[in-house]
């Protein structure tokens, strides 16, 4: 269910970010396919959750800025643990690679937030004007995986 995305996945994740309820881009053509490979090949990896062919969600961390680039589901498959197994072998990875601080940032009052809170990210300020911002360190990230 969970692998890492290739090339030819780009157009479904297109349509999974498109898709979103939150978070939402303002102009999606900001997001390009060209950024979306530079992100997972280039600047880091990303992963998809796959079921019956059809991609439902995707990750995607950048080792170059230390952020979790991308972290999106199809709202219909939402609540099913998905985002939790995206999220887990993002972060695995990430730390398999350095020891840096990954963060994020998010639009307050989603589920997106609750869902970070509850997985022992850590507030840190804002991203932006209108996006609250998000840590985890190596500790935090040992500490999730005992719990």
């Amino acid at each position: 269910m969970i692998r890492e995305a290739q090339p030819k996945d780009i157009p479904q994740i297109q349509i999974v970010r498109n898709a979103v309820q939150e978070n939402t881009l303002s102009d999606p053509s900001l997001v390009s396919d060209a950024d979306c490979a530079d992100f997972m090949f280039r600047r880091g990896k990303g992963w998809v959750a796959e079921l019956d062919g059809l991609v439902v969600g995707f990750s995607i961390v950048d080792l170059q800025e230390n952020n979790v680039w991308a972290l999106f589901l199809l709202p219909e498959y939402e609540g099913r643990g998905i985002g939790r197994q995206l999220h887990q072998v993002m972060l695995d990875w990430y730390f398999q690679q350095t020891r840096e601080p990954v963060w994020l940032g998010t639009s307050p009052g989603t589920r997106a937030e609750a869902f970070y809170r509850k997985a022992g990210w850590q507030q840190n300020g804002l991203n932006g004007e209108k996006e609250l911002r998000f840590e985890m360190n190596y500790a935090g990230f040992l500490t999730m995986n005992d719990e």
